[in-house]
């Protein structure tokens, strides 16, 4: 089973979402540094504090009520386009920050907040937070357009080079398996059938999304047809061991995350020792929210110590692809355990979306 990518709302909408605690706590960690620019640049006056606690207040409520407003509204906003989004809350902020400059007077003329009632409404004091919160406001709205491209940017980079890491195919298992099924077509023509079913499975997997991540259920499958087709060539000199954990099934990863690994242990452990070996392959839940996959193979004397290059290509192929799709919580480790080749692949347990 596949799992399909949920879109999310940064796809489509370049601000970000103002119901994260985090954002808000960063936007009244910035209004109170706008405040104190803008009780410091007319200079040293009495009442330093006064004035501070007052501009504070008021760049606060609007501040949060703005990114209360963009918070309930954002499915709307969505819908209507980043152009028209951008337009619509910058308009929205300048209206929250002339409401709440004529709430503010009418506080003062009411006696409520501190002295000296004010007649009427103040347009200068309206007219100046005005300037301010556009000014503001454009650089804030511009700031998240450029991060949003950055990021999408970005995106596109990686997965162009993920797409690029999971299409590589060895030439030299792809010759070795046309070939088999070749030498199979008279002889043994239900084997080379079959062969050929795992041979475009394969295919079929290294040639799509590299977006979509598959089930570990499914990558086992991929690896089980990969040892099928291995096995028509090597014979028994290929012996395979499996461990899986049932609990680990539904597990998500890249799509040819463990078939790489596994190929690599046939490649450079089994096929150049004359008398074969065992290669063991377990899956188990490390812990509540982490899955293990080890791959053991034998390694002969002579070449212990001069494995063939292919080995840490292959190894980085693997690393980059998990590092990009789990975002550095994958680890992949390699090495040598007595006479055999070890390599395990943790990463973080992810279920499969329904």
């Amino acid at each position: 089973m596949e799992v399909q990518p949920r879109p999310s709302d940064r796809d489509s909408l370049f601000l970000p979402d103002f119901c994260d605690v985090r954002l808000i706590l960063v936007a009244v960690l910035m209004g109170e540094l706008l405040a104190f620019v803008l009780v410091l640049v007319p200079g040293p006056v009495v009442g330093f504090w006064g004035a501070l606690s007052s501009v504070s207040l008021f760049v606060q409520w609007v501040g949060l009520s703005s990114m209360g407003l963009l918070c309930i509204g954002r499915r709307w906003l969505r819908g209507l386009g980043n152009m028209a989004a951008a337009a619509l809350s910058y308009v929205l902020v300048l209206m929250v920050t002339a409401g709440l400059s004529v709430v503010v007077l009418w506080l003062f003329s009411a006696g409520q907040i501190g002295a000296g009632p004010a007649a009427g409404i103040d347009l200068a004091f309206v007219g100046r937070n005005l300037a301010v919160s556009a000014i503001v406001t454009a650089v804030a709205l511009r700031y998240f357009y450029v991060q949003f491209q950055w990021k999408r940017n970005l995106e596109s980079e990686t997965q162009a080079r993920i797409q690029a890491l999971q299409s590589r195919i060895r030439p030299h298992f792809l010759f070795n398996s046309m070939n088999t099924i070749a030498s199979l077509t008279r002889s043994q023509p239900a084997v080379a059938e079959r062969a050929v079913e795992d041979l475009a499975d394969l295919f079929r997997v290294s040639l799509g999304d590299a977006r979509v991540p598959v089930t570990l259920r499914r990558e086992l499958e991929v690896c089980r047809h990969y040892l099928e087709i291995e096995a028509l060539r090597l014979g028994e000199r290929l012996r395979t061991e499996w461990s899986v954990d049932a609990l680990s099934h539904d597990a998500v990863l890249p799509a040819l995350s463990v078939q790489p690994l596994v190929e690599n242990a046939v490649y450079h452990g089994i096929e150049p020792t004359t008398a074969g070996g065992v290669l063991a392959i377990g899956v188990r839940a490390a812990g509540r929210d982490q899955v293990s996959v080890t791959i053991r193979n034998p390694i002969a004397a002579e070449r212990s110590n001069n494995l063939r290059q292919g080995n840490r290509m292959a190894l980085e192929n693997v690393r980059e692809r998990m590092q990009a799709f789990f975002g550095g919580q994958a680890r992949l480790e390699a090495g040598m355990a007595g006479s055999e080749y070890r390599v395990c692949l943790t990463f973080p347990y992810r279920k499969a979306a329904a």
